[in-house]
């Protein structure tokens, strides 16, 4: 059986960060069929349009994985009603130079955690319409939005929420779902 994989990484730099905890969730929430990497994004420098020509050791290592991956799971915060800098900088630094957009295609599934009543949702929502422009295919249920985050994920940095677990398993079976139905498309495309 193929395995479908999953590149992860959570907008948030910060070590304790809640959705660098849901994210280490996922990869013990995973279908049988799947395999998920996390990379991290501290390093990637702020995308200068100049030097897009020139990227970083990181930013290739970057695009290489999300090329290279069946799936995309993002983990975001809400910061000032919005997606993080550092997310959407990475997001801008993959997608470029034009012609070159890692994310191109891509099953996309997103997910947030958060300290406050409303989650990420509208981090996630601009998220979402930042990926309408790159052509990623992005999962629309469920919407994983853990909220009071701080009550659900413990000291150790582990969710411990029951609920908030059955969600983002579900939402990974959706996003394995959709790149398996991805990858048979593809499949016919060729074959005709």
């Amino acid at each position: 059986m193929n395995k479908v994989s999953i590149l992860g990484f959570a907008g948030s730099l910060r070590k304790g960060s809640f959705n660098k905890a849901i994210l280490r969730a996922a990869t013990e929430l995973l279908p049988e069929n799947a395999t998920l990497e996390i990379f991290d994004l501290e390093g990637i420098p702020v995308f200068n349009q100049d030097l897009e020509g020139q990227p970083t050791q990181k930013v290739k290592e970057f695009k290489a994985m999300i090329k290279a991956a069946d799936a995309i799971l993002i983990a975001t915060p809400e910061y000032n009603y919005s997606i993080p800098g550092v997310l959407k900088n990475a997001i801008d630094t993959a997608s470029r130079p034009y012609g070159d957009n890692a994310f191109a295609g891509k099953p996309v599934a997103i997910m947030g955690a958060s300290p406050s009543m409303l989650g990420t949702a509208r981090a996630q929502y601009h998220l979402r319409q930042s990926f309408v422009f790159l052509d990623v295919h992005t999962l629309n249920h469920p919407e994983v939005m853990v909220t009071f985050a701080g009550d659900k994920i413990d000291a150790e940095g582990r969710l411990i929420d029951p609920t908030a677990k059955a969600l983002i398993a579900e939402l990974l079976k959706g996003l394995v779902d959709l790149a398996l139905k991805q990858k048979g498309y593809e499949k016919a495309a060729k074959a005709a």
